[in-house]
């Protein structure tokens, strides 16, 4: 700082000076992975490959132990498979099987959001809740099958039923859950906005309790599978037509072994595009791209 000898403090001139920098390119900003990282990041292709050593052990395995009728090979079931669904027959027999689940899953659902619902709003609807779930939750739905055969005969009513049973209670205990869980900050949210009742519910705690939802849409999908296939197993065809169980069924009892690995690779298929494609792109467009998990 400059000063005069008799004067004030004047301060110093400073010119100013603008320099044009030259772009810094000899580093790129992002570096690429390599390719095998990138390759290795892809979920699918990890579960595709898993997929492949487990149908190579397979092979394997019944290539050392080489009885057809106890263990099929790999490449004899792939042939079984490829010619049942060119014959239109697994095609059939899924569609038939999964017309019966989608209304006893349907209907699982909307007894589910009912019973929760009247949880939520009522002290006797938490009562009902928790000594029905306590009861029902355990028993298994195929060892109702016998009773659903004397209400609704041979028939979609009595795979319709043991589907409820097996979708509702599990399902009603994930959706309480996630309604149990939601922050009082949001309660207190909608009910100062005038919420009450079914608003309540579908415009403040379904949001909310989202991902709990879906997980007990996911479990309940699979129980209500695996007990569609049993229950098909157990009792057959219904109306006369058989689903896939009952391809199972009949194909174990005339000893087509391959075409009963087929039948049950179609349901371990049908799983996984359940949960790889159909519930992993809700979870996608809702959940994930909404923040609730990582």
């Amino acid at each position: 700082m400059s000063t005069a000898v008799n004067g004030p403090l004047v301060p110093p001139v400073r010119p100013e000076f603008e320099h044009d920098l030259a772009p810094f390119i000899e580093v790129a900003l992002e570096r690429r992975l390599p390719l095998a990282t990138r390759l290795w990041q892809q979920g699918w292709l990890r579960k595709g490959l898993i997929l492949i050593v487990l149908a190579l052990l397979w092979e394997i395995l019944a290539r050392y132990q080489d009885n057809d009728l106890l263990l099929p090979t790999f490449t004899a079931t792939a042939r079984a498979f490829a010619a049942d669904m060119a014959s239109g027959e697994l095609p059939e027999r899924v569609r038939l099987s999964l017309l019966v689940l989608v209304q006893g899953y349907l209907a699982g659902i909307v007894l589910a959001f009912a019973l929760t619902t009247l949880a939520v709003a009522t002290q006797l609807g938490r009562d009902l809740l928790s000594t029905l779930t306590a009861m029902f939750n355990p028993l298994p739905a195929i060892a109702l099958l016998p009773l659903a055969l004397l209400w609704f005969g041979l028939g979609a009513g009595s795979l319709i039923f043991v589907l409820i049973h097996s979708v509702l209670w599990p399902l009603s205990l994930n959706i309480f859950a996630g309604f149990q869980a939601v922050p009082e900050t949001l309660r207190m949210t909608g009910r100062n906005y005038g919420l009450r009742d079914v608003r309540y519910v579908f415009q403040i705690l379904v949001p909310a309790a989202l991902p709990a939802i879906l997980s007990g849409l996911k479990i309940g999908w699979a129980f209500a599978w695996r007990t569609l296939i049993a229950a098909e197993l157990v009792f057959g065809a219904s109306s006369g037509k058989g689903g896939l169980g009952w391809f199972i069924f009949q194909n174990r009892n005339e000893l087509y072994t391959d075409r009963v690995f087929a039948g049950l690779a179609l349901v371990i298929l049908i799983g996984l595009v359940m949960e790889n494609v159909v519930f992993a792109t809700l979870e996608r467009i809702t959940i994930r791209r909404w923040g609730q998990v990582r």
